[in-house]
């Protein structure tokens, strides 16, 4: 990919992040706090398999 189309995206998303969070900043912090916590779920489940498989 093209190093200044490849800048141009990040700095984009990074630009929709930045006016998401100054423009809703309750619906940024809940969004953020269900990514977390899919990903504490997922993390949960893989230690369960792990620890399945040496049981």
């Amino acid at each position: 990919m093209n190093p200044r189309v490849r800048l141009l995206i990040i700095l984009a998303v990074v630009a929709i992040v930045l006016y998401f969070v100054i423009a809703q900043p309750d619906n940024a912090a809940a969004l953020v706090r269900a990514v977390l916590a899919a990903i504490g779920q997922a993390v949960e489940q893989i230690i369960r398999f792990f620890r399945q498989l040496t049981a």
